[in-house]
């Protein structure tokens, strides 16, 4: 009933599942017991192309297609949502803005390191405390000194910040504001003036660190610029519309991983002398669960399919986004409520997947913004109904 895979993804699929099972899975309480980052398993990701899903051979990357990019992130939230989370952050928005606008310089430079699971990860900085979903509000500054920017300013919710080789930032190049005011940076973390803060403490997702970043006469060369001056916002929203194809299919790992768990203690947990399985009450959840993974995954892959066919798909990724992070969160919830008590123990994975699920209908574009998104394309006549 799912998309139709050719054989090829199928193959992927497989060979990721089996591969984020014996590396990722076991791992997962670990991972958000203690905050630590999986970096084990991560190193272990070049080989397979999973550090390197949207960057070319050319540059030692895997190159796939956009469906088996998602399959990739999908299996890596099946097995622990906080690995998915920055594994999917570092795919689609740490590396995408320089594989799509980067100079051949720049991606030389950066790209085979991070692609190769040797060097960290890529990070992407956009939120700041006073702008999250209002990209034009955006303050951090980047002004030219001789061959230099000089970057001042600060970002918040920045994931793998603490993990990365470097940052993209979105920065205002152009005080004047409008559409064209801000431009995309790339600032190494090792230079001085950059700061980065420790770890949030959050509800969920704990093994993926989201840091805030300072930036005090951060210095970097003009040449780091990523694309034309002035086109960061558009360079965003493009990144951000593929981002969302990733938050979705991480939700659909998690719905998949919940479901599962549910489906297994349901036969054997036993109630009035006989298995739970056998009431209407717990089927009924567990049939609604499994449509809607259905639905949410096939949501997701279309999506991805318009990406790589080269058709627009901002708004079907809205919608995927939009769609399956909720479906996750209700798959999750009732997950719990089938387990019961137990379903509120940390000794049971239905709640660490439970509080992974709930961010994802906040990140890359609350569900509130997911609609505009949607409406605005429908009402202007560029969506379809």
């Amino acid at each position: 009933m799912d998309f139709d895979l050719n054989e090829e993804q199928r193959m992927w699929k497989k060979a990721v599942h089996d591969f984020v099972a014996a590396e990722v899975r076991p791992k997962a309480h670990e991972t958000d017991e203690t905050g630590e980052f999986n970096w084990p398993a991560v190193r272990k990701m070049g080989a397979l192309g999973l550090l390197g899903l949207n960057i070319p051979e050319e540059f030692g990357g895997a190159g796939v297609d956009a469906v088996s990019a998602a399959i990739a992130i999908e299996e890596l939230g099946w097995a622990c949502g906080s690995t998915a989370l920055a594994i999917a952050a570092h795919n689609g928005l740490g590396t995408t803005p320089l594989v799509l606008y980067g100079s051949e310089e720049l991606k030389q430079k950066w790209l085979p390191l991070v692609a190769s699971g040797k060097g960290k990860l890529g990070s992407l900085a956009l939120t700041e405390p006073g702008a999250g979903s209002d990209l034009q509000g955006i303050q951090t500054k980047a002004e030219k000194e001789g061959n230099e920017w000089v970057i001042n300013g600060a970002k918040m919710w920045c994931t793998n910040a603490s993990i990365a080789e470097y940052i993209i930032t979105l920065v205002r190049t152009n005080p004047a504001g409008g559409s064209h005011s801000l431009s995309m940076i790339l600032v190494p973390t090792d230079t001085p003036g950059l700061s980065i803060g420790p770890p949030e403490k959050k509800m969920g997702l704990k093994g993926s660190p989201t840091n805030a970043v300072t930036y005090e006469n951060v210095r970097v060369p003009l040449s780091n610029l990523i694309g034309e001056e002035g086109n960061g916002l558009c360079q965003t929203l493009t990144t951000l519309d593929g981002g969302r194809i990733s938050i979705g299919a991480i939700s659909v790992g998690l719905a998949q991983a919940a479901l599962e768990h549910a489906v297994a203690y349901a036969k054997e947990r036993h109630a009035f002398g006989v298995p739970i399985a056998s009431f209407e009450a717990i089927q009924w959840m567990l049939a609604d669960a499994a449509t809607e993974i259905t639905a949410a995954r096939n949501l997701v892959y279309y999506a991805a399919w318009r990406k790589q066919q080269g058709k627009p798909y901002t708004q079907e990724a809205a919608m995927a986004k939009l769609f399956a992070t909720e479906m996750g969160e209700r798959v999750c919830r009732n997950a719990i409520q089938i387990f019961g008590g137990y379903g509120y123990s940390r000794e049971y994975p239905v709640e660490r997947l439970y509080r992974d699920a709930r961010l994802m209908t906040i990140g890359e574009g609350t569900s509130e913004i997911q609609r505009l998104v949607i409406a605005r394309h429908l009402l202007s006549g560029q969506g379809s109904v």
